[in-house]
């Protein structure tokens, strides 16, 4: 990546952070840079185009965290690793979060990539379910929909947890990350075996 690109997409997010989108246009980021808006729209003619790109961003880093997380020990390792990392990362990037109506509402093409990414994150649960079911570490599902609306529900948790942080925090640090990451990690808590709970109990205290 070029350099000023690489600049760009650094300061607006920064910028995006700490002030929100509504704030920011793409002469806030050229000023802020200390750079003209002409030589800004060299590089993304619009503000639309430095969400995509960071957007891009956040999805390679969670890629490679669910790549990563095939190193885990066990399958409920991988699922707790795979939540942190992705809070983390959404912290790092959490405009995108705490604008995350404004985007799916503005951007088509970031939305139309969320709703397919989305359909490919549900079949990425469910073979892990599956091999929790297979080792005895998750029992078998009892109502219809009961593993799909879990998903959703991680689902809902990991889109919407930051707004809840700024409602009744104000303010977001890296430490509620750890906070809010335990919060989802419970969820799967009572679809657990014996096994499982123990298993559970021993990573949450490691």
């Amino acid at each position: 990546m070029k350099k000023t690109k690489k600049k760009i997409l650094q300061t607006a997010l920064a910028l995006f952070n700490s002030k929100g989108m509504a704030k920011i246009t793409l002469r806030s980021i050229a000023n802020e840079m200390g750079i003209s808006q002409g030589n800004l729209n060299y590089h993304f003619k619009k503000r639309d185009d430095i969400v995509e790109a960071l957007y891009v961003q956040i999805v390679e880093r969670i890629n490679s965290s669910i790549a990563n997380s095939k190193e885990a020990e066990n399958p409920l390792e991988a699922v707790f690793s795979i939540s942190k990392s992705m809070l983390f990362i959404f912290y790092e990037y959490r405009f995108f979060l705490l604008d995350f109506v404004l985007i799916m509402r503005e951007n088509s093409k970031v939305k139309a990539h969320y709703i397919q990414l989305m359909k490919q994150r549900a079949i990425q649960f469910t073979a892990l379910i599956d091999v929790l079911i297979e080792e005895e570490l998750m029992r078998q599902k009892i109502i219809p929909n009961e593993y799909e609306n879990l998903f959703k529900r991680f689902q809902i948790l990991s889109d919407f947890w930051m707004s809840s942080v700024v409602v009744e925090k104000d303010e977001i640090t890296k430490a509620l990350v750890n906070d809010y990451s335990e919060i989802i990690y419970q969820t799967i808590f009572p679809y657990l075996t014996i096994k499982g709970q123990e298993l559970y109990k021993s990573l949450s205290l490691a």
